[in-house]
């Protein structure tokens, strides 16, 4: 008889494709058993009127990242890992940055040291900021150990890429096998319209939102899916707001392109509105893309179903509020366009998902598995080791009770930023019991894993990032040959 390490008793286990009742049998950290009345557990756990989902994994994520300016990232590894094993997350995928006129590997082996205190297990990220012939050259190298994901920006002045820079980016990631990944907006139009808001004197946070219009959303996304379509390379465009970046995205997906998208919990959460608090208060809701209309955020739920964004993320920034390191960094009386973008949200990304979702009536339980777990583990080529309950995958598992009320409060979550924009938002259904690879690491709110004991998960090459064989003109520009048929 196969003696286990441990038994999950007695649960409903869902997948992105299925609901059932089974036990879940855990040995050397992984599922191997699936089934009724399992056999004998060392340990076991009982999960009657539970639900037993896989762990989530949080592929768009701002952890220890070095200081930008006076600009200090307020959680560490540690800590980041901590909050979102309470939230229900196993897995995340933070950012290493290319400093801009130097190479990534420096800046890549010293993250990689940080992320030894770590408690779940997590992939990088790669920034480039400047795709110089240096950068470009070590890339090929480091994409094979296992970073097989790259992510570029449209906007802010210290990172954004030109067109033709794009296409280097774009071009390299095909020929090695990596995805792309955008935040996609007009610089030039949001220096401009930022530029006549600050003459005008208009420079509370509310403004935010003025000089980042969808317009500039939307044209960004256009234009880089028409740049990857060029190279035949497959995107990923983080954080889409509202419905006219969406629906560029659905065209290009309907034309048979590989563009992914996602979406995160302020844009289903918050509104414009939310950055004219009174004071200096609405800069603690300051991100971007800017949060939109109300009308967007009910919309967004219906492309959340049909799958135009398959992934829900949290682009957790840990800044915090009352700090001169954080969103106070030039006082209270700082024009908005110097006010550290972002919100916090590790902990609070899949409560609020399931919450507005599944319990609200929005989507169902495979549907909520798919986006908050088995998306971006296929998305980012680590399914299906991660982002599954299957024989064989790690046992990375949360258990959630659909049925608790809780009223979300800064206080009690275990981040290090010193606010949270959903205090108060009571939600329905909350992660009880976190495990990473069979080890409790979250018991009924009360962090028991110890930092160190997360590990990094190379990427192999894997299908979502193949090119789709579709060219534009007959020409291949990225290999120099003509296509076959032409």
């Amino acid at each position: 008889m196969t003696e286990f390490d441990l038994v999950i008793r007695g649960g409903t286990v869902a997948t992105a494709s299925d609901v059932f009742a089974a036990d879940v049998g855990i040995a050397n950290g992984l599922i191997v058993a699936l089934g009724r009345d399992l056999g004998v557990a060392r340990q076991e756990i009982d999960a009657r009127g539970r639900l037993v989902l896989p762990g989530g994994v949080d592929t768009h994520c701002h952890i220890e990242e070095p200081p930008a300016g006076k600009v200090r990232n307020a959680d560490t590894f540690s800590s980041a890992t901590a909050s979102a094993a309470a939230g229900g997350t196993t897995t995340v995928i933070p950012f290493c940055m290319q400093e801009k006129g130097g190479v990534i590997t420096p800046s890549l082996r010293d993250y990689h040291r940080k992320a030894e205190q770590a408690m779940i297990d997590y992939s990088f990220h790669l920034i480039i900021t400047d795709p110089s012939d240096a950068a470009l050259a070590e890339l090929p190298g480091l994409i094979e150990e296992g970073h097989r994901s790259l992510k570029i920006f449209l906007t802010y002045d210290n990172m954004v890429l030109d067109d033709a820079e794009t296409l280097k980016v774009l071009a390299l990631a095909r020929r090695c096998g990596a995805l792309v990944c955008i935040h996609a907006e007009n610089h030039a139009a949001i220096a401009f319209l930022t530029e006549a808001l600050e003459r005008a004197g208009l420079t509370q946070p509310k403004y935010h939102a003025w000089a980042k219009p969808v317009a500039v959303e939307r044209e960004a996304c256009h234009r880089v899916i028409s740049l990857a379509e060029l190279v035949d390379t497959p995107i990923h465009i983080f954080h889409v707001s509202g419905v006219e970046p969406a629906e560029e995205i659905r065209r290009a997906q309907q034309r048979g392109l590989k563009v992914f998208a996602e979406t995160c919990p302020q844009y289903l959460m918050l509104t414009a509105d939310d950055l004219d608090k009174p004071g200096f208060e609405g800069a603690k809701f300051l991100c971007s893309p800017a949060p939109r209309t109300q009308a967007d955020k009910e919309a967004l739920w219906g492309f959340l179903r049909d799958g135009t964004l398959s992934v829900f993320s949290s682009d957790h920034a840990p800044n915090r509020f009352d700090d001169r390191h954080g969103k106070k960094v030039e006082g209270e009386d700082a024009p908005f366009s110097v006010v550290p973008n972002g919100v916090p949200g590790l902990e609070t990304r899949l409560p609020i998902l399931f919450s507005e979702g599944v319990s609200s009536g929005r989507i169902d339980l495979p549907n909520f598995v798919a986006l908050s777990a088995t998306n971006p583990a296929r998305l980012f080529g680590l399914h299906p080791r991660k982002g599954a309950i299957a024989v064989g995958a790690d046992a990375d598992i949360a258990i959630w009770n659909p049925d608790r009320k809780v009223k979300i409060r800064n206080a009690n979550l275990h981040h290090q930023v010193d606010y949270t924009v959903y205090e108060d938002v009571e939600v329905t259904g909350w992660p009880e019991i976190t495990l990473s690879r069979g080890e409790i690491v979250c018991w009924e709110g009360e962090i028991v894993g110890h930092p160190g004991r997360g590990r990094f998960v190379p990427r192999a090459p894997y299908e979502h990032i193949a090119p789709t064989g579709r060219f534009v003109t007959p020409f291949d520009p990225v290999s120099g040959r003509t296509v076959k048929g032409s």
